[in-house]
This record gives C-alpha cells, sequence and structure tokens, in this order.
C-alpha cells in the first residue's frame, strides 16, 4: 500500500472494528465513496494489517466440531460438552438436540418430522420448551416393544408431539415380527399404508444408534429369543439404527432378523432432507461412523467425548492404511 492509502485504510478499519461504525457511517464522516471503504477494509485484511481473533472457551469445541465435520464428511455437527467425571451418554446430547430442533423449527417449515427411539431422545423430550406448532407431524419411524415404556417409540412419538404442540402418527406395531410371520402380507394391512405413506415424505428426521453389547436396549430387552448377540456379530452388525442391524460400512448384515423389522426402509431414510443421528457414548463410535458412511445422516449431534474418540479412530484407520 502506498503511504496514503495505508493511512486511510488504518483510519477506516479503526472505525470500523473499533469503533463498530458501520461502512455507511464511515464514508461520510471521511467523505469518501462507501465502495472505497469497503475496498480500504478488504485491502487491509488481505495485507495482514487486520487480524481477527477470537477469545472464547468455545473455541476448542467449534474447532472439534468442523475436524468430524471434515473426518465424516457430514454438512454439520453439534458437539456438546459432557461430563467427564461423571458420565451419562444421553444428558448433554439430549440438550443439545432440544436446543437444535427449537431453532430449526423458528426458521425452517417441517410438515413431518420421523423420530427414532432411546433414551437420548426422552432426554431431549425432557428439555424442550413447551412449543406450539400446530401445522407440525411427529411420525414413529419404527415399531416397539413392550418393555422401556418411557423410552419406547410409543412414548417417543407422543412425547416429542407434547412438547412441541404437534400432532403424532403411531407405528402400532412390534419392532420385530415373530419368526415365520409375512412381512409384506403384515404390513398389507390398511392401517399401515397411511402411516408408510407418511415415512416416504418426511422433511427431517431424528435418528439414535445403539451397539451390540447389553447396553442397547433393543439388545438386552427387544431382540427375539431365537436370536443371540453373538449370532449378529458373526454376520458382521456392529450396532443398529431404526433396529436395522448394520456391518462397518453402513450396509444391512445378511441376517434373517433384518426381514423382520418393522419400520421405514433404509432406503427412504437416506432420501430425507435432513437426517439427525444424536448419539454419543465410547461404545458407540464404531455405529456413528457406519452411520454416516452408510449415507444415514446429515447433522450428528454429540459430545466432545465422543467426538474425541471419533477423531482418534480416522486417526488409526489413517495410520493402518499407510503402513498397508
Amino acid at each position: 500500500m502506498h503511504d496514503e492509502t495505508e493511512a486511510f485504510a488504518a483510519e477506516v478499519c479503526w472505525h470500523y472494528y473499533v469503533n463498530g461504525m458501520t461502512q455507511a457511517e464511515i464514508a461520510q464522516q471521511l467523505d469518501a465513496t462507501r465502495l472505497r471503504v469497503n475496498q480500504a477494509i478488504q485491502r487491509a485484511k488481505s495485507c495482514g494489517m487486520v487480524k481477527v481473533q477470537i477469545e472464547s472457551p468455545f473455541i476448542a469445541r467449534i474447532e472439534l466440531q468442523e475436524a468430524i465435520r471434515a473426518e465424516l464428511g457430514l454438512a454439520r455437527v453439534l458437539v456438546a460438552p459432557a461430563r467427564r467425571d461423571a458420565y451419562d451418554c444421553h444428558s448433554a446430547v439430549g440438550a443439545a438436540l432440544a436446543s437444535y430442533l427449537t431453532e430449526k423449527l423458528r426458521t425452517r417449515n417441517w410438515r413431518s418430522i420421523g423420530v427414532s427411539w432411546g433414551m437420548t431422545l426422552e432426554h431431549t423430550i425432557n428439555k424442550l420448551p413447551q412449543q406450539a406448532h400446530p401445522a407440525l407431524e411427529i411420525v414413529s419411524m419404527l415399531g416397539g416393544t413392550m418393555q422401556g415404556a418411557s423410552f419406547n417409540s410409543f412414548s417417543i412419538v407422543s412425547g416429542f408431539a407434547a412438547a412441541l404442540g404437534a400432532n403424532y402418527s403411531l407405528l402400532a406395531a412390534p419392532i420385530f415380527l415373530s419368526d415365520g410371520v409375512d412381512r409384506d402380507a403384515f404390513l398389507a394391512q390398511e392401517i399401515f399404508a397411511a402411516h408408510f405413506a407418511k415415512l416416504g415424505s418426511l422433511d427431517a428426521a431424528i435418528l439414535t444408534a445403539s451397539d451390540i453389547s447389553a447396553r442397547s436396549f433393543l439388545i438386552a430387552n427387544g431382540l427375539p429369543k431365537e436370536v443371540a448377540p453373538d449370532d449378529l456379530k458373526q454376520a458382521g452388525a456392529i450396532g443398529d439404527v431404526l433396529g436395522r442391524f448394520l456391518d462397518r460400512e453402513g450396509n444391512r448384515i445378511d441376517h434373517p432378523i433384518n426381514l423382520r423389522t418393522i419400520g421405514v426402509d433404509l432406503e427412504i431414510v437416506r432420501r430425507i432432507p435432513e437426517k439427525v443421528l444424536a448419539a454419543a457414548g465410547p461404545h458407540k463410535v464404531d455405529i456413528i461412523r457406519a452411520a454416516t458412511r452408510g449415507g444415514l445422516v446429515d447433522t450428528l449431534v454429540t459430545d466432545d467425548l465422543t467426538a474425541e474418540l471419533i477423531l482418534n479412530a480416522g486417526q488409526g484407520l489413517a495410520r493402518d492404511t499407510a503402513a498397508e
């Protein structure tokens, strides 16, 4: 910059960044055009005269969100701070999801939201402020079990509807059909036709994920008696989304249980405009990565502990690939 131009830019930037004046106000005060003021600001930034430094305790979490977003190839990631001394994989994520949904419902004209089930979504409902969205419908995306009343799919869909002041549509069916029952014939009943039509036109989906261990309510209490967790693992399963058991690449495993699941097909899920996965915990790292690989996630809501583990897992995979 010439001295005169640099002096002008310095004065412009002082008024703009320090005094908080608008470009129009600066132009009037310095008897210059708004274009010249704007160009001075851009030149000052490009030559290093202006350096923006943000001091905030939230910066580290924002950096972590961006790192996870790049690692998993997602549209957005929300990372909630977890309590490390008394870790709970549901509460922080539930609160973050409640905040995200509240904001999105202010700005987006969603008519229908599909919901999964589980304790994370129960925590979300408990954190939602009472709202009024009478044109919104909450749609259950899978059947339920007879146990786990408070976080079963039946209670979750009605709980969201009550908190959001919305209507709801319940899939009144078991999550798994009994062995030998024809799935197509079961779903051909008239009572299911309208519900599954709604599942094909959702604006958004709120999903959860579980691993193959006793920590998963579905594994501990929802599997048919003739299906053992070890059978699922031997078939390549690392967890489930919407009762569909997936391998590490996010593909459905080749196991009869996936043909007995009553819920939305994963191909339909992939076409939903916004798919939000809320999941956290060391035991869910693999299934989170698998769900993203399988095209089931646009937005991930997790906590900082899980985010760090996801990054570490990705770095480990990169090292293994390089070693090969």
